[in-house]
């Protein structure tokens, strides 16, 4: 088969090639997909570069998740040769002709959901559900502040929001990126880079803070948001795109009474959680009710990743890239 491959770590432009190397073979448990289609993210970039929390054996292939056809199976595999599926991998292995899951981490996709959406959804939206239903408990009436409102993980949390019952606030850096947050279904925006964002939030919310505030972002974005929590508020850390790993300061937590919690959703995968596949089925419900619809910044040709994977490094991208094969 081929695939986009990289025998050391470093930056795509330099380190990632397509090759022809052995197709793999399922062993005990596992499934041999044929890929039709798959996202990149923003941990591609990471995983590449040899920093991410997963290090696959080099030469290693970067993608965390696609969607495809079963074509073989190994024992006690709960596929069967020909079931459509998506799959996650933490340590990547989706860019490429055929890529392997196991039972734990690859689950069935209905006929009413295109190759695209299924290949935008089980990461982002995953994540979000996670963040927002499993660990913030978020509640019809609440308001939900997002950061980095225009990204992958951003839009999903908007979405699920709103369908939540929640107010939601996006923020954003530009005016096109705060456009995408309207569309995704926030009530408010806020330019960050241009507006007082705690006065904002202090000003949208009548002084009392955002509820929930969900955090992709860190650094000095997270800095200001601590400031304009509520009462009793919770935040969500999703990643660090800002490239710092910020801190708090616990008596603001004793204080407000807050809560500052982390939402790493692939390790619910890894864990073999049966709430994954749970929120899977909950999740393609909400597509077909019209309830979420994943935005589609660029569809792109296997041959055009690098090109996907520069748009991801110069942060133009909003919703997400989907890669068809």
């Amino acid at each position: 088969m081929h695939a986009w491959q990289f025998d050391r770590y470093g930056h795509y432009s330099e380190v990632l090639h397509w090759v022809e190397r052995a197709t793999p073979e399922p062993g005990p448990n596992q499934a041999l997909v044929r890929t039709v289609a798959m996202s990149l993210n923003f941990p591609d970039l990471l995983i590449i570069q040899g920093l991410y929390q997963h290090k696959a054996p080099l030469p290693a292939v970067p993608g965390v998740e696609g969607v495809g056809s079963v074509e073989a199976v190994g024992p006690g595999c709960k596929f069967e040769p020909g079931d459509r599926v998506v799959g996650f991998s933490h340590s990547g292995g989706t860019l490429a002709d055929y890529f392997l899951v196991d039972n734990h981490n690859a689950w069935p996709v209905p006929d009413h959901v295109s190759d695209a959406d299924a290949a935008a959804l089980s990461v982002t939206y995953g994540t979000s559900y996670f963040a927002l239903e499993h660990r913030a408990h978020l509640q019809p009436g609440e308001t939900l502040l997002v950061l980095g409102g225009a990204g992958g993980v951003g839009t999903a949390a908007i979405q699920l929001g709103r369908a939540m019952g929640a107010r939601v606030i996006g923020c954003a850096s530009d005016a096109t990126k705060l456009g995408i947050c309207r569309k995704a279904g926030a009530q408010e925006v806020i330019n960050y880079r241009s507006e007082d964002l705690v006065e904002r939030v202090k000003e949208l919310t009548g002084g009392r803070g955002a509820d929930v505030v969900y955090d992709p972002v860190g650094g000095d974005a997270f800095d200001l948001v601590k400031r304009c929590t509520a009462w009793e508020g919770r935040i969500v850390i999703i990643g660090f795109a800002s490239g710092r790993i910020p801190s708090i300061e616990c008596n603001r937590l004793l204080l407000k009474n807050m809560a500052v919690m982390g939402l790493a959703w692939g390790q619910y995968v890894d864990r073999g959680s049966p709430l994954v596949g749970a929120a899977q089925e909950k999740l393609y419900g909400m597509l077909k009710d019209g309830q979420i619809s994943p935005i589609l910044y660029r569809t792109l040709a296997f041959a055009d990743v690098k090109q996907g994977l520069a748009m991801l490094e110069a942060r133009e991208v909003y919703g997400k890239i989907v890669v068809m094969r």
